[in-house]
């Protein structure tokens, strides 16, 4: 790496709401995150991914690509080819249901080592080729070119050992995933089994990499906002914010404050989507049990299931499993069961040139060319593609026909969404995805999913949807040492571009094509 370039911090603040942030920094509750949006660029309205939900959205940040590219489809989804549900910790409820180990394994090592596609690489592996010292605290996407032994401390030593968990990671150079995998000694405790106390282990780790200079790229992730926003609401996030602000701020203090830390720092500060409030319970398994026999979590017999059902949040995926005539029929059926439930928005598919729906089988693409998105929403239809056709606000082009109002409008000549931001990409890179199920939901204002622990946030705050309230979050960028030149549309997707090009490594974002 050249001498050129300083030190960048990647600073991620799950669930973090551009208004809220605001308000935290008016209050005088977010000190140093005031110095960053005074000397800084912000964009409001940065796009999250589809669905809005951590996982997908974090493999986005990593490797500038969608789910179609990533392969990461939701908090909780079906492998065809395994048979069974890979569920990411949506609740603690469901990880019971699921089992502990086998959570353990998906979260922390199948995410990164077997379901992250292997044909894109991340900003660890792309910076480290060129030279930059990476690091990286407790984040869900981490993969990198250094091996890094399992540790094993505290808690999860015993859930590892009962396990029979002993895998070796691939991540940065300085690997710190809380009591699982730390690339070396650090005097912070370990506290990734313990919701709303893990942005504490990254600011005394974060401490550590700034005191030591051990990076030139250091991913800075601070999730507890999610945890707050969750049980309280996404309205209640200044204290969460000024918790997130008292964290980097101790980090910044190690260097001697704000000006010296930005002498040798440029940042990048985000959130991975926001959330909405939510107030009733959408049971999305139980209402297509009344009429199928749906896989039921660790099931004996999965071949004798004729759906499966994946809760993500505010979002859902039906997968028909279901073959040849029979798939059609059932897919009909299915998406005739959804239109009836209250709490659901949008529902969306793929269908070939015919009409019919796409039956999916194994991991890869979707078989056939010229397929289709068709969405459904309020009795109204419009279906769209990749072609030659109406420009989008990021400069792709679709194919439409039906109804633009089912998501947005066409105004200027170009399709643009107030409500769905993003709408037609998002959709589209989520429906095409290897994973993706045969049928997509997101869900109205104040409805979630409940998960397959029978748990849900209401009276607190969700995300996941399609919808703006979920999907939109700051984008704030700290004297990088590249000009960044303006768009009309930001997403997650141009995360990685920023980090890598300021760094001279490449890596312009995605405009002008899909995914």
């Amino acid at each position: 790496m050249s001498a050129a370039h300083r030190k960048l911090a990647l600073i991620v603040v799950d669930s973090l709401d551009t208004a809220m942030l605001e308000r935290a920094v008016a209050e005088g509750a977010a000190p140093t995150f005031k110095r960053l949006v005074d000397r800084g660029t912000l964009i409001r309205d940065c796009v999250s991914t589809f669905p809005s939900v951590t996982p997908v959205a974090c493999s986005e940040i990593a490797t500038g690509v969608g789910p179609d590219r990533h392969w990461i489809s939701g908090m909780n989804w079906f492998h065809r080819v395994e048979r069974r549900y890979v569920e990411y910790g949506s609740s603690f409820e469901a990880t019971r249901t699921f089992g502990l180990f086998r959570t353990l394994y998906d979260t922390v090592y199948n995410m990164n080592m077997a379901h992250l596609s292997p044909e894109v690489e991340t900003i660890f592996e792309r910076a480290g080729d060129a030279g930059v010292r990476t690091a990286c605290t407790p984040f869900l996407i981490f993969r990198g070119r250094t091996r890094h032994e399992l540790g094993l401390e505290g808690l999860m030593r015993r859930m590892a050992v009962a396990a029979k968990f002993h895998h070796a990671v691939w991540g940065p150079d300085e690997l710190f995933y809380g009591e699982l995998y730390a690339s070396r000694k650090v005097p912070c405790r370990p506290t990734l089994a313990r919701p709303g106390t893990r942005d504490e282990y990254s600011a005394c780790v974060g401490m550590e990499l700034v005191e030591q200079d051990l990076y030139d790229l250091m991913l800075f992730s601070l999730p507890d906002n999610d945890y707050h926003s969750h049980r309280y609401g996404p309205a209640a996030q200044v204290d969460s914010i000024a918790h997130a602000d008292h964290c980097f701020g101790s980090i910044v203090e190690a260097v001697g404050g704000i000006d010296s830390f930005l002498d040798d720092h440029a940042v990048v500060l985000l959130a991975d989507h926001s959330q909405s409030a939510v107030e009733h319970r959408l049971p999305l398994a139980e209402a297509l049990e009344e009429e199928w026999r749906v896989l039921r979590p660790n099931a004996d017999q999965p071949e004798e299931a004729e759906l499966a059902v994946s809760p993500t949040a505010r979002a859902g995926a039906v997968y028909v499993l279901e073959e040849d005539r029979r798939h059609a029929r059932a897919h009909a059926r299915v998406r005739a069961r959804l239109r009836e439930l209250t709490g659901i928005d949008v529902v969306t598919w793929l269908a070939a040139p015919d009409g019919a729906p796409v039956e999916r089988r194994g991991t890869g693409p979707p078989p056939g060319e010229d397929l289709e998105a068709v969405v459904e929403r309020a009795g109204a239809e419009l279906r769209f593609r990749p072609g030659t056709g109406v420009e989008d606000l990021r400069g792709r082009e679709w194919e439409l026909d039906g109804d633009v109002a089912v998501l947005g409008g066409v105004r200027d000549g170009r399709f643009s969404s107030d409500a769905y931001p993003d709408a037609l990409g998002r959709l589209w890179t989520a429906l095409v995805a290897p994973y993706a199920g045969d049928v997509l939901v997101s869900l109205a204002d104040r409805y979630e999913c409940v998960d397959w622990g029978d748990a849900t946030h209401v009276g607190g705050g969700s995300h996941g949807s399609l919808h703006r309230d979920d999907s939109l979050g700051p984008l704030l960028m700290v004297d990088l040492d590249q000009a960044v030149e303006p768009r009309e549309q930001w997403t997650l997707r141009d995360v990685s571009a920023l980090v890598l090009e300021h760094f001279g490594a490449g890596g312009r974002a995605e405009m002008a094509t899909v995914g």
